[in-house]
């Protein structure tokens, strides 16, 4: 039987006005059971061209604690340093309502031709 685990940052979201947990260095939680967590839907914020550090505390704010980004450039860099990264797209699109994982940040090393 295999088993998945989450790190504290793919855990549900506490819900709005609430802080997301920080991560705990050095442990890993099992994640809740699907006939326990209460899924968040909130609308997305506008986080296109802000730095990819401002637009994830952004989305934390809105009452959802994780969200993914990924090189829109297609060479597939990791984003190691956040604040070294534009958000050039966002899905989906602001206003829309949005759970933990659904939001997808496009970008771009800061300095590269973009469209911000």
């Amino acid at each position: 039987m295999t088993r998945r685990w989450s790190s504290p940052r793919t855990s549900p979201s506490p819900g709005p006005g609430q802080r997301c947990p920080g991560p705990v260095r050095g442990s890993w939680r099992r994640p809740p059971s699907p006939t326990t967590a209460t899924p968040v839907q909130e609308p997305a914020p506008e986080v296109t061209c802000l730095d990819l550090q401002v637009a994830q505390v952004a989305i934390q704010q809105a009452g959802v604690c994780s969200s993914r980004s990924d090189d829109a450039s297609g060479a597939g860099r990791a984003q190691v340093l956040d604040r070294s990264w534009t958000v050039v797209s966002q899905g989906p699109a602001p206003g829309v309502l949005i759970g933990e994982g659904d939001v997808v940040l496009s970008v771009v090393r800061t300095g590269e031709p973009n469209s911000c």
